[in-house]
């Protein structure tokens, strides 16, 4: 059953994925409109909302979420905010859509996890966005209907082309890493239960101090073994992979995403030359499935427990970057509303 009609949405954060997220709800979705747009910098917000007809502009998220036409909230400021805005939005009962990570700890995650425990209902989804490409649906339902009996591995490539100043060796777990975190537990639906990190010789493309590429091992609960390369200064573009090794078979998405040509002596696909050109289409079904299911009056997709789980798991991972060690994840125990 429909409860609301136009879904009036709260953006908060005005950078690079808010921005890009008031142009999504304003130009690309059905059933919402931006009713604010929230930054630090009000007049970065007074210019993403410049030319949207009803949208007001803030710098106080609590204000935004108080303004009478404001239906639920989506989240896309700094990690270190994302606590504030949520329990902000959970006083006033708000849905939100929060962009990885739900916190960038497993303590303050675990806060969130209390506070929405509290509230006897989910409200959060979380924008882990590769759940929702259709390569990766794909994969997904091939792994679920055991098309290659069952998996036994998995193997991610996760490439980018360059790093911004100050990315250090933490941000390759907790930036880039988290999304195979993220893809290796709603694959295989089973809980990460160690880490491992190996560290090659590092690219002389590698900005200084900085340990890349690195290969990354996880350990499940069901005995699988995944391995993640990770390489975010390869020079060339956005390139994601993944493989899935069953029983009987395998399949692998991201060697061939987009058209596949022969001309002048080439041969093969474009690169993309980031994530929000490779993800577009998953940005735009994410949120499109959110506005849908709040219009409902239902929360789907990854939920506070996902986030904290994929925040413990970081945090292992970082201590192995660390030591050179296999470390454990330490998870409390999936409360009854996330199961």
């Amino acid at each position: 059953m429909t409860l609301l009609g136009t879904l009036g949405v709260a953006v908060i954060g005005a950078g690079r994925m808010g921005a890009d997220h008031v142009r999504r709800i304003n130009d690309v979705i059905s059933g919402a409109r931006v009713a604010a747009v929230v930054d630090i910098d009000r007049a970065r917000a007074e210019a993403a909302a410049y030319g949207i007809e009803g949208c007001a502009a803030f710098a106080d998220p609590a204000a935004a979420m108080a303004a009478p036409d404001v239906d639920a909230v989506l989240v896309a400021s700094p990690g270190p905010a994302h606590e504030a805005a949520l329990l902000a939005a959970f006083e006033r009962d708000l849905p939100v859509l929060c962009e990885k990570p739900l916190t960038p700890d497993p303590a303050s995650a675990l806060r969130v996890l209390a506070a929405e425990q509290r509230l006897g209902r989910r409200r959060v989804q979380v924008g882990f966005m590769r759940r929702y490409d259709a390569d990766y649906l794909k994969l997904k339902r091939l792994v679920d209907e055991r098309a290659f009996g069952r998996t036994l591995m998995l193997h991610n490539k996760h490439r980018n082309a360059g790093t911004p100043p100050g990315f250090t060796d933490a941000m390759m777990i907790h930036d880039s890493a988290v999304h195979e975190i993220d893809v290796t537990r709603w694959l295989l639906d089973e809980e990460i239960t160690a880490v491992r990190v190996l560290r090659p010789t590092p690219s002389g493309a590698a900005p200084e101090g900085l340990g890349d590429p690195q290969l990354i091992l996880f350990e499940t609960a069901g005995g699988r073994v995944v391995d993640t390369e990770l390489f975010v200064n390869c020079g060339f573009g956005y390139q994601v992979t993944c493989e899935a090794v069953g029983e009987r078979g395998t399949a692998r998405i991201g060697d061939e995403h987009g058209v596949f040509t022969n001309a002048d002596g080439r041969w093969g696909t474009g690169i993309a030359p980031g994530f929000v050109e490779r993800f577009a289409e998953a940005y735009d079904r994410q949120v499109q499935r959110w506005v849908d299911a709040t219009r409902r009056g239902a929360v789907e997709g990854p939920s506070c427990w996902d986030g904290y789980a994929a925040a413990a798991v970081c945090e292992a991972g970082v201590r192995a970057q660390a030591t050179g060690e296999r470390v454990a994840v330490d998870l409390v125990e999936r409360p009854e509303l996330y199961r």
